[in-house]
């Protein structure tokens, strides 16, 4: 099922807890001036909002005075919508620019904190909720901050102040309006949800639709593969036909909400002007009164519209916090220590499992480590084999604290894990995974990812120590050249030797090899198996792999088989003993013969 794109959701799920929108508080505080200074250029322009129908008043029924007090009566009307003018616009500036500072500090708030969670929190939540959150949701909340809520207060005492007015200019006039008040809200209310409803059926048809076709493109050669073409049109034909069906619903909702709006508020505009005009001719009120109390009843009208569009957008606003609190209060199994430990330097690099069991969050009844005993010494090679889900990539995630043991403890040179900050002992660790990430940057930048301040010398010695040279200067801007997202314009075998270089490197105490060489061929393979060794000389080396030929030269081979170590010793040794690894060794070397 094709999951919804995050750039289609307009309408993320809302709350009726508007009071969440607290929760912004600490992000807004330190820009308290900034608040103040659009607070004052807020209530400016109201109040000259509510003093325009004024002077407008003064024209209409200073008309026919003297030339000189008509000029008087324009100059001043000319002031006021200046002054007006330079309001909304400090008003526009301060606010919007208070918004984009505030959710670009939240942005940077939650990508922090979302950097320093565990892989076990991501069990639970998807990556694209998290994207999702720091874009469609801080794209909400700073709708409400840039403006909502100032549109929404402007309106508050633009409705205020409106009534009191009219109230003031003719009572009797004022008391026809709020009669029509109900008539006008009522099916905008009542149409609104309908209309909400609609759009968010709507989004959801054309998510889906997109999702098929990101879907089908993406296995695009697989589809003309199996001749799947047909198929895959009629269901996008298919996806799209409801998009435009759950579209017309919604337009068609929409045309009726506007005619039924349009006439009845032009209706009462009619109905109150054929009144008031009714009482100019009886002189009952002056005809700027007139002019001055539809300008106050369009104002009064216009405020309670906006507000019930801006309550919909405060409520999304609010949803929108919660799930940004969520993540920004979200609790994590694994946390450094209130006082941690320091690594000693130079590090050794003897690593120790004591006891440790261990079961993945998403499989609580399945335990991948089972009461393993493990002694790694400083500057030994050891390789661990076994079958796919014995526990040998566990290892490898227990060692860098991608999650803690249930029980146990896993330590470096002596000191538990849990009892350092994370980025200390990481610090001493270089891992080449067996699925390697390369970034959208160049190949220098990929290589440099290991050691940040190394210089373009070392980086390219890296590159040749991992084999990794001649491929990189064939490109076509060399170690410069851009390499696509997630490495795209390299193959599996050349990844795995940029990853290679980056562990070389990083120059770290401990070197974790996880399927290093599952992607390379026989060359390559001898190559870098060559470089590792070199590499392993002097430091802690934890060999992952399958290929047994690959781990032939560690000094000690652990197996593994259903999150227990089951054997330990050399190679020879091992074929020697019988067992799991002479079966498998067994199985992999005739193979081999008999491929060759």
């Amino acid at each position: 099922m094709a999951r919804r794109p995050a750039a289609v959701t307009e309408d993320r799920e809302a709350s009726k807890r508007v009071g969440a929108l607290t929760a912004l508080w600490p992000f807004i505080r330190p820009y308290r001036v900034m608040v103040m200074l659009a607070g004052l250029a807020l209530i400016t322009t109201a109040t000259v909002s509510l003093i325009l129908p004024m002077a407008v008043r003064r024209v209409v029924d200073g008309f026919n005075a003297g030339t000189e007090l008509l000029d008087s009566y324009f100059a001043a009307a000319l002031a006021v919508a200046g002054l007006l003018a330079l309001g909304t616009g400090a008003r526009y500036y301060l606010v919007t620019r208070l918004g984009e500072r505030v959710v670009a500090d939240i942005r940077r708030a939650v990508f922090d904190r979302v950097m320093g969670l565990s892989p076990a929190y991501f069990e639970r939540i998807m990556t694209g909720e998290v994207l999702s959150r720091i874009t469609t949701d801080t794209t909400l909340i700073l709708s409400v901050i840039g403006s909502s809520v100032s549109v929404a207060l402007r309106n508050l005492l633009m409705l205020a102040g409106g009534i009191v007015l009219m109230l003031f200019t003719s009572a009797k006039l004022t008391g026809l309006v709020l009669l029509l008040v109900p008539a006008v809200v009522v099916p905008i209310i009542v149409l609104g949800r309908r209309l909400r409803a609609l759009g968010r059926d709507n989004q959801d048809w054309i998510a889906k639709a997109s999702g098929n076709a990101a879907e089908a493109l993406g296995a695009v050669q697989t589809v003309q593969a199996f001749t799947h073409e047909g198929p895959s049109r009629a269901r996008f034909a298919a996806l799209t036909e409801s998009a435009f069906a759950s579209a017309r619903a919604r337009i068609a909702t929409r045309a009726v909400m506007t005619v039924i709006v349009i006439f009845l508020v032009f209706a009462g505009v009619v109905g109150v002007l054929w009144i008031g005009a009714r009482d100019v001719r009886a002189e009952v009120m002056s005809p700027g009164q007139l002019v001055q109390f539809v300008i106050y009843a369009i104002l009064v009208a216009g405020a309670v519209g906006s507000l019930s569009e801006i309550w919909g957008e405060l409520q999304r606003a609010a949803g929108a916090t919660e799930r940004l609190a969520e993540l920004l209060g979200a609790e994590d199994r694994v946390r450094d220590p209130a006082d941690p430990l320091p690594l000693p330097r130079p590090v050794r690099g003897e690593i120790a499992l004591e006891g440790v069991t261990f079961h993945y969050p998403a499989r609580p009844t399945q335990s991948a480590l089972d009461r393993v005993d493990l002694h790694v010494r400083a500057g030994e090679t050891v390789a661990l084999v076994g079958p796919s889900g014995a526990g040998k990539t566990t290892v490898i995630q227990l060692l860098q604290r991608f999650y803690d043991p249930d029980q146990g403890r896993v330590t470096i040179d002596g000191i538990a894990l849990d009892a350092m900050a994370r980025d200390d002992f990481r610090r001493a660790i270089a891992l080449v995974p067996q699925d390697p990430v390369i970034f959208a940057g160049s190949a220098r930048d990929n290589i440099r990812f290991g050691r940040p301040e190394a210089s373009d010398a070392e980086v390219e010695a890296a590159a040749r120590a991992a084999a990794a040279d001649d491929f990189i200067l064939a490109l076509p801007e060399g170690y410069d050249t851009a390499l696509g997202e997630r490495g795209v314009m390299l193959s599996g075998g050349q990844r795995q030797r940029i990853a290679i270089a980056r562990a070389i490197l990083r120059d770290a105490a401990v070197l974790l090899l996880d399927e290093a060489t599952s992607a390379l061929d026989a060359e390559s393979e001898r190559a870098v198996q060559q470089a590792v060794e070199a590499l392993a000389k002097g430091r802690t080396t934890i060999i992952v792999a399958h290929r047994l030929a690959t781990v032939k030269k560690a000094d000690r081979i652990i197996v593994f088989d259903q999150g227990r170590i089951v054997a330990t010793g050399s190679h020879d040794a091992l074929v020697a003993e019988g067992g799991l690894y002479a079966r498998l060794a067994r199985l992999q070397f005739a193979g081999a013969e008999a491929a060759a």
